[in-house]
């Protein structure tokens, strides 16, 4: 068992992967929390105060484990982007994002619910996109994959070709940075060591 139990306040099964991946299996608890909630003029926090509200929304008063937050959002020519509501939206971020590049930030908070401390972090990484043509965005847009990631895109779908290149943590644009974990447990005093499986110790 591990010495300490992670909570995912997130049903993203990209971001349970990046845990399981990593040797921690976390409990997943799913926040509810409205990701419209978003300020236009301010992406970096937004996705960082969105990220606060879910790890808020699942921490127990008198629980022992540490429950972590995330929300991802992408700027873009100055503007955030969170999953698109509709195919129509989608299509319009797609094409404007072509040949150009943007900052996708995910939020990060970490509740010690034995404490009642906390430690936040907003991370920024670099994401330039192909220039893809028409045929292949019809593709990707008739699959289930592109109304449910922020920016309509990821690393880890059939997206992932359409991505040039990133400078900075790929996992953040997944939708958790594991570095940046392993960052905020450092401050809350527990090594991320604690968390992993029993036989990956």
């Amino acid at each position: 068992m591990p010495v300490r139990t992670l909570v995912l306040a997130s049903g993203s099964p990209a971001r349970l992967k990046l845990l399981r991946d990593a040797g921690i299996d976390p409990v997943v608890r799913v926040s509810g929390i409205d990701e419209d909630d978003v300020d236009p003029d301010d992406t970096r926090g937004s996705a960082g105060r969105l990220a606060a509200a879910k790890a808020q929304a699942v921490a127990r008063p008198d629980g022992d484990a540490l429950v972590i937050g995330c929300d991802s959002m992408l700027e873009f020519d100055g503007r955030p982007h969170g999953k698109p509501e509709t195919l129509g939206e989608a299509r319009s971020w797609l094409v404007a994002m072509r040949g150009g590049a943007g900052i996708l930030y995910t939020g990060h908070c970490l509740i010690d619910e034995a404490t009642g401390r906390r430690a936040e972090a907003v991370v920024g990484t670099t994401v330039r996109f192909a220039v893809t043509t028409d045929a292949e965005l019809d593709a990707y847009l008739a699959t289930p994959d592109v109304l449910e990631v922020a920016g309509a895109f990821t690393l880890d779908g059939r997206s992932a070709p359409f991505v040039e290149s990133i400078v900075g943590d790929p996992g953040n644009v997944i939708g958790l940075s594991l570095p940046a974990l392993r960052s905020l447990l450092g401050d809350l005093g527990v090594a991320i060591t604690d968390l992993w499986r029993e036989g990956d110790r």
